[in-house]
């Protein structure tokens, strides 16, 4: 069952939030607070939409998907940037990750958005294959760039 994230989800989403980043091997850099997550998923302006996926059978959250609008100016359109899908590793294969997929495709289709993007590492064979086989395409020939700490506020200071 998928569902829309509620503020009692955000403990479970802050622990798979660290969970994934020890799986990207990058846990030290997973400092969000549950503060910090309550504030941006339901605060007075929420700019990130969550999504929880839930065992049928006993209703606990075993993934989830964090969200938030972006804009293409060449279709001119607004679309879903997928920040993190999770699935705890001992429910994968149950279908959980190609159902919160399905309803972030179907919220782009009922809103008219014309695309749904994420980044996947590239090591990471496993979710690269499951990504292909739900029909998305890889962006070569494009490179993520970012700025954070010390350069960011450099560049912004």
């Amino acid at each position: 069952m998928i569902r829309t994230a509620e503020i009692s989800d955000i403990p479970d989403i802050h622990s798979m939030i660290r969970e994934l980043a020890d799986y990207e091997k990058a846990l030290h850099e997973a400092v969000a607070t549950e503060e910090q997550l309550r504030d941006v998923l339901f605060g007075e302006n929420p700019a990130v939409f969550g999504l929880i996926a839930e065992d049928d059978t006993t209703g606990e959250a075993v993934g989830f998907a964090l969200w938030f609008r972006n804009f293409s100016t060449w279709r001119g359109t607004h679309g879903i940037y997928l920040e993190d899908l999770y699935v705890r590793p001992s429910e994968r294969g149950g279908g959980h990750g190609k159902a919160l997929l399905t309803e972030l495709a179907r919220i782009c289709v009922e809103r008219g958005y014309s695309r749904l993007e994420w980044s996947v590492l590239d090591w990471n064979t496993p979710s690269i294959g499951f990504y292909k086989s739900l029909g998305a395409t890889p962006m070569d020939g494009w490179t993520v760039f970012r700025l954070t700490d010390d350069a960011l506020t450099s560049l912004g200071g």
